[in-house]
């Protein structure tokens, strides 16, 4: 999850030019989410939609199996990356909280299926400035094969 400055989320030219994790980051993460489970298919990494409770923002989407998580941060353990959240998005909006939903993959990468979801509404691959996929498979590039847990 990431605050973007006020205007640069809604200028496709201003929200591409973000480094990388910020990016993923800050609307992005369900495309990075997509193309880590579809990297490794037999490591048994699902998404998970840590949604916010009503009335608040902060939506995020992680890679997770077991204990492992994957994201703009790289690997991280499960539990701490949502404690993580929840204690940096309780510095900017007092009461947040957030619900685990696991999500099926191709939600991830179609608009129209995200919207069955309560509250979601991705943007697929093509819909930003360029295609996402391939600056997510780059992304996860840097970064070992995962050993889950």
């Amino acid at each position: 999850m990431y605050r973007w400055k006020k205007g640069v989320k809604q200028n496709p030219e201003r929200r591409w030019n973000r480094p990388d994790r910020a990016f993923f980051a800050g609307g992005a993460c369900h495309i990075l989410a997509y193309a880590f489970i579809k990297r490794y298919p037999d490591a048994g990494f699902q998404a998970i939609w840590m949604k916010p409770e009503a009335g608040f923002t902060g939506n995020h989407i992680v890679a997770v199996s077991g204990t492992l998580a994957f994201d703009f941060h790289g690997y991280s353990n499960w539990d701490a990356l949502v404690a993580h959240a929840r204690r940096k998005s309780q510095r900017w909006w007092a009461g947040w909280e957030c619900t685990l939903i696991p999500l099926p993959t191709d939600v991830l990468i179609s608009e129209a299926k995200s919207k069955t979801f309560d509250g979601l509404w991705l943007r697929q691959p093509d819909q930003f400035l360029h295609n996402a996929l391939p600056r997510a498979e780059r992304f996860i590039d840097r970064y070992p094969t995962p050993n889950s847990s």
